[in-house]
């Protein structure tokens, strides 16, 4: 097992340095958000082979990990695809001063290689579990949730964007009724889903700190509250939909008293 996570160490930073190095070439550092997904699909890529499992549990974790990261691979590069740099990212180059490329790589794409390869311990874990046993498919079907939640939230959000008629409109409709944020919700569901794959082993049920962190990572991280700033200054009813919808686990929304 440590030699495997030796392996997906040097394989995620060998990937970082190779998305940073096209990011450059294509002055566009929101690069690393299509990587996002993509690093966890090759992580578990290069897990399986080495894997000691039972074939029904590496698969099954290989599937449904590269499964969730080319989806959200894909989602992420047609949503930034012909628009301006990601502000996140400009911002850091704007203060960054004369070389904003070594700062960058340092601040956000090591970050990142540093946190998708500590999330992604249960899925290299549970391809050295014991069995596919009821965990699994409780596994299975929390990940089942969340991906339908995730794709469904966002293909909502899609399709309200490319109505015009919804310029400066707040999307608080279908699942964004009830939270602020259904793709990170549902994200964290698949996270959570990925890690009860691994609890057929105490090693990998003690990995209970990936999905905590990606959990919290989604919940009070990756630009929520610069996002959510931004849109309270730019959609005069965004504070309204603050005040009454959760911003993370789906709730009814609130009744809001007029003043």
């Amino acid at each position: 097992m440590i030699a495997l996570l030796g392996l997906t160490t040097g394989v995620t930073l060998a990937a970082v340095t190779l998305t940073f190095g096209i990011a450059r070439l294509r002055r566009r550092y929101d690069t690393i958000d299509t990587f996002w997904g993509l690093g966890f699909a090759l992580v578990a890529a290069v897990s399986f082979p080495f894997g000691t499992g039972p074939l029904a549990l590496r698969l099954t974790t290989a599937a449904l990990t590269v499964v969730w990261g080319v989806r959200l691979a894909v989602h992420l590069h047609l949503r930034n695809r012909g628009k301006p740099e990601d502000p996140r990212y400009q911002q850091i180059v704007d203060r960054a001063g004369a070389n904003p490329g070594v700062r960058i790589f340092v601040r956000t794409y090591l970050m990142q290689a540093v946190v998708l390869w500590f999330v992604s311990l249960p899925v290299q874990f549970a391809m050295s579990g014991t069995g596919f046993g009821v965990t699994a498919w409780l596994g299975v079907a929390v990940w089942l949730v969340g991906f339908a939640i995730e794709t469904l939230g966002d293909e909502q959000l899609r399709r309200f964007r490319a109505n015009p008629a919804n310029q400066g409109r707040v999307l608080d409709t279908g699942l964004w009724r009830y939270t602020r944020h259904p793709n990170y919700f549902g994200d964290a569901c698949v996270w959570w889903g990925l890690y009860l794959l691994a609890c057929s082993t105490w090693p990998g049920a003690a990995t209970i700190l990936s999905p905590v962190a990606m959990t919290f990572t989604l919940a009070r991280g990756t630009g929520k509250p610069m996002l959510e700033k931004s849109l309270r200054r730019t959609r005069p009813g965004y504070a309204d939909y603050i005040a009454r919808t959760s911003g993370f686990f789906p709730l009814p929304p609130k009744k809001l008293t007029p003043r």
